[in-house]
């Protein structure tokens, strides 16, 4: 197969496909690799690195593009890419179509099969492809909001961890997954007083077994009320997959908090968890509204792209290589994890999710056989 992999385009997203390692991997297996010049720069990966593995670097995107029967990314494509995008190509990467409609139209007119990381599910209702940016995430969550509590960044002025004869800052997390849990042993290392709310009591359980600094709290708008007016720092890594992400806090709730609290929306991929959320950048991440301090940027592990770009890779070469020795439907055949990936085809939207969110027709994915 003739797999593609194109720059990122995104906003300072230095993050790539997939690193030599992961190319290598694929011409070892008699596959066609080709690799837009510089895309893995930012990554600390220079085309001699691709080269050297087997790889073809091409000038351009659209040369990638046309190229390519697959094109492995990291971020959802933006509307350059849009018309670039074949019918019957496939096109593996982070989606999220949930909170982008002009995407969720664009790749239905282009009639492409769109298989979405954070989608791909097992049957322990993990997500394989999601986990390693969310440990980024997490970890990245807590020290950015701990850089925004500082005075001269628009926050309170509190440190993390306090001094002798000082409390520590306090650190409310909303969600105990992979992103929350990432978070708080981040805010615990930090020595800040950290408190993790969810729904599932059996994960809260586990969570204060493994981590006895945390207080957890059963995740309800009322206990969420009570925290507020005492918290520092809100993470919300809440994450229905494919699905929009609930709102948590609500424009009214942010008039018990006191000024300066920061807010970390890492749910912003999928919506935002707080109401008064939009996506920013990492060229101007940061917002007030109504006294508290507001960061939602929708790629944070783009700011460590070297570490990012080798830990996703890690998880979606194994998928990559499938997909390409097998063929899309083989692949998902084989594996119904992969299958739970595939969010559209030839213009029909295959994940329930997003065809609800956007009241678009469904249609369940079928399957031929070759």
């Amino acid at each position: 197969m003739r797999v593609g992999i194109p720059k990122e385009i995104k906003d300072n997203e230095n993050r790539v496909g997939m690193t030599p390692s992961g190319v290598a991997e694929l011409v070892r297996h008699g596959h066609e690799v080709f690799v837009q010049h510089t895309a893995g720069e930012g990554s600390g990966f220079p085309d001699a690195q691709y080269e050297a593995v087997g790889a073809v670097i091409l000038p351009t995107m659209e040369e990638v593009y046309d190229k390519a029967e697959m094109i492995v990314k990291v971020k959802e494509p933006i509307k350059p890419e849009y018309g670039l995008v074949k019918r019957g190509q496939v096109v593996f990467t982070y989606f999220h179509f949930a909170c982008e409609e002009e995407l969720t139209h664009a790749m239905m007119k282009a009639g492409a099969v769109c298989i979405a990381y954070e989608t791909v599910e097992k049957r322990d209702h993990s997500l394989p492809l999601l986990i390693p940016m969310s440990e980024v995430a997490g970890r990245m969550a807590t020290q950015n909001g701990a850089y925004y509590l500082q005075k001269t960044k628009g926050g309170k002025g509190k440190l993390m961890a306090g001094v002798p004869g000082v409390k520590p800052a306090k650190v409310l997390v909303l969600g105990g997954g992979t992103v929350g849990e990432a978070a708080a042993r981040i805010a615990i290392g930090m020595g800040a007083d950290v408190t993790i709310a969810d729904v599932s009591l059996p994960r809260l359980k586990q969570l204060a077994c493994e981590m006895p600094q945390v207080h957890t709290l059963y995740s309800s708008e009322h206990n969420i009320r009570l925290e507020l007016p005492t918290v520092d720092v809100v993470i919300g890594s809440v994450l229905i997959p494919g699905d929009a992400a609930p709102k948590l806090i609500t424009r009214d709730m942010l008039k018990l908090m006191e000024p300066g609290t920061v807010l970390v929306d890492v749910a912003i991929d999928q919506g935002g968890c707080f109401e008064t959320s939009h996506p920013t950048k990492h060229s101007d991440p940061v917002y007030i509204v109504d006294g508290i301090v507001h960061y939602a940027v929708a790629n944070i592990p783009g700011a460590v792209p070297n570490t990012s770009t080798t830990a996703l890779t890690n998880a979606t070469l194994r998928y990559a290589v499938a997909l390409a020795d097998k063929g899309w439907q083989q692949a998902c055949r084989d594996d119904e994890a992969l299958s739970k990936g595939v969010n559209m085809v030839d213009g029909k939207i295959t994940y329930e999710a997003v065809a609800k969110v956007f009241n678009l027709p469904y249609t369940p994915l079928v399957l031929s056989e070759e």
